[in-house]
């Protein structure tokens, strides 16, 4: 079932020019979501050949690193969430043969490459769960899922309260080989994505292999999806509670952030450590406070994790303040970088976000005022690349992409769009493939159409449309990088000097660097802090003083 190449890749991140110690503490990642990217062979949906050929484009861009979501052989149940096979290529993307050559050719342009990794849950259609079911009850495969007998006087209950993430009971009950109900087993999201065991030492063994596999291949790093779930409390306890999904991210489910998968991330890190080239996991941790957040990063364990706490907040300079505070301020005492990341592939494009009123979350409806959105989207970049640590940029938030908000429903594939009660199942709007050119069946994407329905307009927004013109986003951000990358002040660090300024008005200094972040819908006169570096809007210098327009980010260098 598992692809072999003929002779294993000996390229390695070593190889890769602007080798340097501790590349992932300033480095700026940029997400590809591989079917929305580019699409190699015309069939409508994006593969690996058509992210190589476009690696280009990052070269071009600044970035340090390639974050790819996943191309594991899959059903697809969940977008590749759902992984039948973790050491093969889903032939919607290719083979491994184009996954080494689009590590090779990253390398070759001094890009490394992180591949995202599912070990919470694998697909139904994996090769142990399958067997699992054909065995039935006793099978040994079922103790590496959660299989238990359900409640109620022949078992018709689940065996608990929990829900799943994608909406409804996070149990599924199975069929036995000869017809009659048989167990239920557990699934905290879609039921083809059954949660392993993770007590169960081949399960650990297993993903051991995994990472060593691609490791050989010459990857440089992980990232981890729902690297806060793979243990569950002892005896799998009720909640006692419904309306579950409110209390993510406020308290410590069952499920969620237990302790115990912090042994699981320090076996790993001995693993990444015996190889060259600074090989690192990011994990993905949606938990209750940075501080939690901060235990996944500790010296032994991951060497980065998303701050989600960041994304969620609102274009507000006091709330603004308070996260980048208490972001650093938890990183700080683990030595670990602070991320920062306003847009992926699971949340509203924070150009939509910005342009509707906040509170409504990360997951929108509504278009809102564009003009608004994307000028707050552009001083909310600034502002990110200013901050220190790594930054983590979605495919298309450098072209100022909005979200898709009105695609038909017979478009939407989202799983959890068809669920009752789940996440609000508009991701979709984030996924849909970004435009290379002005024209062309696709925008440039590839020359079948594309697998969502990319909206009129498109083109204006197209790299080809954006290169070279003075004030474009995508100019902001190639701009953006290269300024970060070679000014002294800027990328690595743990520390922000706040400095006075108007209120709404954020103003920081780093070495030799001040950021100025006006959040207001009004212009605002301040001090001049020294030369304009870059601004997100044309901003206005009068001799000692300089007017700020609304929703603007300026960076000086002094």
């Amino acid at each position: 079932m598992t692809q072999h190449l003929a002779a294993p890749s000996t390229g390695t991140s070593d190889d890769a020019p602007g080798h340097r110690t501790g590349w992932w503490q300033d480095a700026v990642i940029y997400q590809v979501y591989p079917r929305s990217f580019a699409d190699g062979n015309g069939d409508g949906m994006g593969d690996l050949p058509g992210v190589t050929a476009r690696l280009p484009h990052l070269k071009d861009l600044g970035v340090d690193a390639v974050w790819l979501s996943p191309f594991y052989a899959s059903p697809q149940a969940d977008a590749g969430y759902d992984v039948s096979d973790y050491r093969a290529i889903d032939p919607m993307f290719g083979n491994l043969l184009d996954a080494d050559a689009l590590i090779r050719e990253a390398h070759g342009l001094g890009l490394r490459v992180i591949v995202d990794l599912v070990p919470n849950h694998s697909s139904d259609q994996h090769e142990w769960f399958k067997r699992a079911l054909a065995e039935g009850p006793g099978s040994a495969l079922r103790e590496r899922y959660h299989f238990r007998p359900g409640k109620g006087a022949d078992g018709e209950l689940p065996p608990n309260d929990w829900e799943s993430i994608f909406g409804g009971p996070a149990w599924t009950r199975t069929v036995d080989p000869d017809g009659t109900p048989g167990d239920w087993y557990l699934h905290l999201f879609a039921p083809e994505q059954p949660d392993f065991n993770w007590e169960h030492p081949a399960v650990a063994d297993e993903f051991r292999s995994i990472l060593r596999f691609w490791l050989d291949m010459g990857v440089d790093g992980f990232r981890v999806d729902v690297a806060h779930g793979l243990v569950k409390a002892e005896g799998l306890p009720d909640l006692g509670t419904h309306d579950q999904l409110k209390l993510l991210g406020n308290d410590v489910m069952p499920f969620f952030d237990q302790d115990g998968v912090h042994a699981i991330y320090r076996s790993w890190r001995t693993i990444l450590d015996e190889y060259p080239g600074e090989r690192i996991a990011v994990a993905e941790a949606w938990t209750p406070t940075v501080e939690r957040t901060a235990n996944y990063v500790r010296p032994d364990e991951m060497h980065q994790a998303f701050n989600f706490q960041y994304l969620s907040t609102a274009w507000d300079a006091a709330e603004l303040r308070t996260v980048i505070d208490s972001s650093l301020d938890a990183m700080r005492p683990v030595g670990a970088p602070t991320t920062w990341v306003l847009s992926n592939h699971d949340v509203t494009r924070h150009a939509t976000r910005f342009a509707n009123p906040p509170g409504l979350g990360t997951q929108i409806r509504t278009p809102g005022d564009r003009e608004l959105g994307l000028r707050r989207a552009r001083a909310a970049s600034l502002l990110m690349l200013a901050l220190p640590g790594s930054a983590y940029v979605y495919q298309g938030e450098e072209l100022g992409l909005p979200d898709v908000t009105d695609l038909p429903d017979e478009a939407r594939q989202d799983p959890s769009f068809f669920r009752a009660e789940g996440q609000d199942g508009f991701r979709d709007g984030c996924r849909v493939p970004i435009p290379w050119t002005r024209e062309g069946t696709s925008h440039g994407f590839g020359d079948g159409g594309s697998w969502l329905p990319q909206p009129a307009g498109w083109g204006e927004l197209s790299v080809e449309a954006q290169t070279g013109v003075e004030g474009s986003t995508l100019e902001l951000y190639r701009a953006a990088i290269a300024a970060r990358r070679d000014h002294p002040g800027l990328g690595a660090g743990t520390d922000v000097e706040w400095l006075d300024g108007p209120e709404g008005v954020l103003v920081f200094a780093r070495p030799g660097f001040v950021c100025t972040v006006n959040t207001t819908g009004a212009p605002v006169r301040i001090a001049a802090r020294g030369r304009v570096l870059l601004a997100s809007s044309p901003v206005t210098v009068d001799g000692a003083e300089a007017e700020l327009p609304a929703d603007t980010t300026v960076w000086w260098t002094v």
